[in-house]
């Protein structure tokens, strides 16, 4: 396939080549014997001059070559017999319906996502595909279909980056993914971002279960640990300041009692011994 760059036309100002127009005009008039010819110049003259409005180009194409793409806006003229394809040069906006996949442990998602846009290169933009307003549909619906496969929905592992988890991280990859396939369309994204995210809903009450119980086995496994750090802090200063020597059948007793003082998830009554500790 030809690749076809964009390279700056040939022109010059549409007035100074609207004032020779009224003065091919008014020759014409005057010569009579050269009104015919003069008059068919006259009109080509005229089809020359075009309009660019901004933010917006013309793409030239000469008997079938490009000859070149005007990004000035203003009021022109270039050579007549130019076909002038009109490419927006504004920044668009594609907001992708919700796209269902399964994550990368398997799970069917909901996902959809915005990809924000804009024409840099206008020459393959017309030419080196077909559509390239369908073209950044369909390749960017298909990036974002790839990258939530590679991702689980959430995670429990702060070493393991997750579609819900970690949104800047998924968004500068989309942005990346979507960017390499729009290259060959001369066209450059912005912003990338998730717009959408939800389990299927046929799972999703099951996986809301799910993370409520692995939510439970983080907290008590960071109870547990701090319970443990606080018994060992409990012997070592009742050991350091001499407060009370306990031998191993009191210290594991002790232990017992605070874990179950400090791990209970419902208030715990405490019992005085006013006795020894022996009683």
């Amino acid at each position: 396939m030809q690749t076809v760059t964009e390279t700056r036309a040939s022109k010059f100002s549409g007035f100074f080549a609207l004032l020779m127009f009224f003065v091919f005009l008014a020759i014409d008039i005057y010569v009579l014997r050269a009104v015919i010819p003069f008059t068919l110049f006259t009109i080509l003259w005229a089809a020359g001059l075009t309009v660019v409005q901004p933010n917006e180009a013309r793409v030239l194409v000469l008997f079938g070559r490009y000859v070149g793409s005007i990004r000035d806006s203003g009021f022109w003229w270039v050579n007549p017999f130019t076909d002038r394809k009109r490419v927006s040069l504004r920044i668009r906006n594609f907001n992708s319906e919700k796209i269902k996949v399964n994550d990368l442990h398997g799970n069917p998602v909901e996902i959809a996502a915005v990809v924000v846009w804009q024409v840099v290169d206008t020459a393959r933009a017309l030419f080196d595909v077909d559509n390239y307003t369908q073209f950044v549909d369909v390749q960017s619906e298909t990036a974002i279909r790839a990258l939530a496969s590679e991702y689980p929905y959430d995670t429990q592992k702060e070493d393991e980056a997750s579609l819900r988890g970690n949104v800047q991280e998924i968004s500068e990859r989309m942005k990346h993914t979507v960017q390499t396939r729009l290259e060959v369309a001369g066209v450059t994204v912005i912003e990338s971002r998730i717009s959408h995210l939800a389990y299927a809903p046929e799972i999703a009450q099951a996986m809301l279960r799910r993370q409520q119980a692995q939510a439970i086995i983080a907290a008590r496994q960071k109870i547990v640990e701090g319970a443990v750090g606080m018994v060992e802090m409990a012997l070592n200063a009742l050991s350091d300041q001499k407060i009370v020597s306990l031998d191993e059948d009191k210290k594991a007793t002790m232990v017992n009692n605070l874990m179950v003082a400090l791990v209970s998830d419902r208030e715990v009554s405490p019992v005085i011994n006013t006795g020894t500790i022996y009683q």
